[in-house]
């Protein structure tokens, strides 16, 4: 066993109870965040139990947005989280799977690395586990990693990595790792009393497999009563000082704040033997606090494929949100199923003039894809600020080539193979892919603005670097033509092989993509696409 090689770097366990979607990614940044605001050098780890080798090939209506990082990855949607609270940029390594952990395990076994050992989930998936944590620490130099285990406490799945967190306890020593248990405290309508028997029985759980949580962060709607955390203290077998109340906050980035006013830097540094207990907040605050007071509303229309779990789009969601705070205005969102436009019914598309700007997210498949169109062309045509990502860059170069260039037959070959005019095409080196995970266009690549566009103008500079993930293109055997339309192809990377924005000057404002603006945008700091968007939507 390798833990020793985490080199000093002490490690946080934040795990769950009772049911998902606590907000275990929300306390976890948070945590994270304070402990960088107290001088730490910290980073995050989201562990998640399912055998997938990754989330790139998972369907984001039921897993959530998948993530991409600059080196290619494709994460789980809460390391987006952990980049918007401390700013750091994640790699995939920081986001662990059972079926990465498995593979390692396996190849191992087959390279003969075993010696001939029969291979075990104790001690040989486990080790795997905690080789791959202490790693990162060590090889970031971090003073502290926190590290999200997925799923809730009882999950099968979970379990292998739940006796890997034990057994790191027990080689590094309490002084060097920490325990935060996320629970709930509901309040039914019938009592009116928030109950504590979920944290009870779910903290109960913990113990059985070995572990005695050091904090409790209890979820709750309103503040936990003095009653409920002496009866959580009492039976869980926590100071009442390590009860700490999680709850509502007008926006997410508040909760560092709220956890901060229990106390809980105190006594994560009191357990972990650390010299610093007092965050140096800087502008955080203010920054929280533009996400609670408005002096406007900007009403946003988001035209997309997976809008029935808005999770699918929640970086898009936090980059409208970040534009919107930054010039005081609230960004209102209203999610639209693209195939709720699939017959061009005018009348239908006609909803949208009722929105300040309308956005056309990323996405894959015929699917609504008409809709898309129809939205696209719909913003064009009717002067409503307009900002594709990816999918809704590509759809918006077959809605001006259709309706302003007249090109009969024309579509991307991923929606009809058999175009005659496949303006948006295969990139050529996909062609001979036949595997679907991890084989798109992914990660960050160096993007060139020409000069002198509007695209220059938002983002200040000539060259960006940001993050991609597809695999069809806009064909340029199509540049000549739309260019004389009055689409304007103003940036382009791979040595001019790839185009990556679109803009029309004469409007007031319609701009797309090829990469995914929304990973890059920060709280205080929105991504300058978006910024210019949200600006250009707020003058309507």
């Amino acid at each position: 066993m390798q833990s020793k090689a985490a080199n000093g770097s002490k490690f946080i366990f934040v795990t769950g109870g009772v049911m998902s979607g606590l907000g275990k990614g929300v306390t976890t940044s948070s945590t994270a965040k304070l402990l960088q605001l107290a001088g730490y050098k910290v980073s995050c780890v989201k562990i998640d139990p399912y055998v997938n080798y990754d989330a790139g090939t998972m369907n984001p209506v039921a897993h959530g947005e998948v993530f991409v990082t600059d080196d290619a990855g494709e994460c789980d949607m809460d390391i987006g989280n952990y980049e918007r609270f401390i700013d750091t940029a994640m790699t995939k390594d920081h986001n662990i799977t059972t079926g990465r952990v498995y593979m390692d395990v396996i190849r191992a076994e087959r390279e003969g690395k075993y010696l001939g050992q029969c291979v075990q989930i104790i001690p040989h998936v486990t080790d795997a586990i905690k080789n791959a944590l202490c790693k990162i620490a060590s090889g970031e130099k971090l003073d502290i990693m926190v590290v999200e285990c997925g799923g809730t406490v009882g999950d099968i799945e979970s379990l292998p990595f739940l006796e890997a967190f034990r057994q790191m306890e027990l080689e590094l020593g309490q002084p060097n790792t920490l325990f935060i248990h996320v629970t709930l405290a509901p309040v039914l309508d019938v009592v009116g009393e928030q109950k504590t028997k979920p944290t009870q029985h779910s903290v109960q759980e913990l113990r059985r497999i070995g572990i005695q949580p050091d904090i409790l962060a209890v979820r709750c709607k309103t503040p936990l009563s003095n009653d409920a955390r002496r009866k959580i203290s009492l039976f869980a077998s926590v100071e009442d000082k390590c009860v700490i109340s999680c709850h509502d906050a007008p926006s997410i980035y508040k909760v560092p704040e709220v956890l901060e006013s229990q106390g809980i830097l105190k006594v994560i540094a009191e357990r972990l033997g650390l010299r610093r207990s007092t965050p140096q907040w800087g502008n955080w605050k203010a920054i929280a606090e533009s996400f609670a007071k408005y002096g406007g509303i900007v009403r946003i229309a988001v035209v997309g494929k997976y809008v029935t779990l808005p999770d699918s789009y929640v970086s898009v969601y936090h980059a409208l949100s970040h534009a919107g705070a930054s010039i005081g205005n609230k960004v209102e969102i209203q999610w639209i199923d693209s195939e709720k436009f699939e017959n061009g019914d005018q009348q239908r598309l006609a909803m949208l003039k009722n929105f300040d700007g309308i956005l056309a997210p990323g996405g894959f498949g015929k699917r609504g894809s008409e809709g898309i169109i129809g939205a696209a062309n719909f913003a064009r045509a009717n002067n409503i600020p307009y900002l594709g990502i990816c999918f809704g860059f590509q759809l918006a170069i077959v809605a001006f080539a259709r309706h302003v260039c007249k090109l009969g037959d024309v579509n991307s070959s991923e929606l009809e193979p058999n175009t005659k005019n496949p303006i948006v095409d295969f990139m050529p080196e996909q062609r001979n892919i036949h595997d679907l995970g991890g084989t798109m266009r992914l990660g960050a690549h160096d993007i060139a603005i020409n000069p002198k566009t509007i695209a220059a103008r938002v983002y200040g500079s000539n060259a960006i670097r940001r993050r991609h993930r597809h695999r069809y293109e806009f064909n340029q055997k199509y540049l000549e033509i739309v260019s004389k339309n009055g689409l304007v192809l103003s940036a382009h990377s791979d040595s001019g092989r790839r185009m990556e924005i679109i803009e029309i000057p004469n409007h007031r404002f319609y701009f797309a993509v090829q990469y995914h603006a929304e990973f890059n945008s920060r709280p205080g700091k929105p991504e300058q696409a978006f910024d210019a968007f949200v600006k250009a939507a707020a003058k309507s």
